[in-house]
């Protein structure tokens, strides 16, 4: 839950800023901004996301009076909201990077997650056991031709070296 943080700014000027990092993230998918600000603006990221999940007029209208840009209101409703459908919550991440240099404090790193190749990866790891089951017959009779082929290979290049030892007093024979 947000605490509200004032973030030494008043009122209009801390939403105005929220706002704009807000609009910057979802458009780019992250920003760099002091740890107190990046809890804040995950927050109202999160809200916004949960917004664009509803998809309905009402929710597009309220991210539109938040939301500083049009464009990224629909990037936010076509792309980012369908990608987190199934998730309940928790769709930014924030990493620490240490104080800054000036005035010591502390920065981070407000990433959106990418959902998309966590979903890929479960539905295949559940699918490959069941196959293996399945495969594991013609995978040993299969087995046997690729030791052939692999002898046939070595004894190919062992013909070829006998073959230019043959050839080699040949051509001293001619010359």
């Amino acid at each position: 839950m947000p605490r509200n943080r004032k973030l030494g700014r008043p009122t209009a000027h801390r939403n105005a800023m929220l706002r704009g990092m807000v609009t910057l993230l979802l458009e780019n998918g992250q920003i760099k901004t002091t740890l107190a600000r990046a809890k804040e603006v995950r927050s109202m990221t999160e809200k916004m996301i949960t917004l664009g999940k509803k998809n309905t007029l009402a929710s597009r209208r309220a991210a539109l009076a938040y939301i500083t840009k049009e464009d990224v209101v629909t990037k936010l409703f076509s792309e980012i909201a369908p990608r987190y459908a199934t998730r309940q919550g928790g769709y930014t991440q924030i990493f620490k990077l240490g104080a800054r240099r000036g005035d010591a404090a502390e920065m981070a790193i407000v990433k959106l997650l990418v959902e998309e190749k966590v979903e890929e990866k479960k539905p295949a790891a559940k699918k490959a056991p069941a196959k293996k089951k399945a495969e594991a017959a013609p995978a040993e009779e299969a087995a046997p031709k690729k030791t052939t082929t692999r002898k046939k290979k070595e004894e190919a290049p062992a013909e070829e070296a006998a073959a230019p030892a043959e050839e080699a007093p040949a051509t001293e024979e001619n010359a």
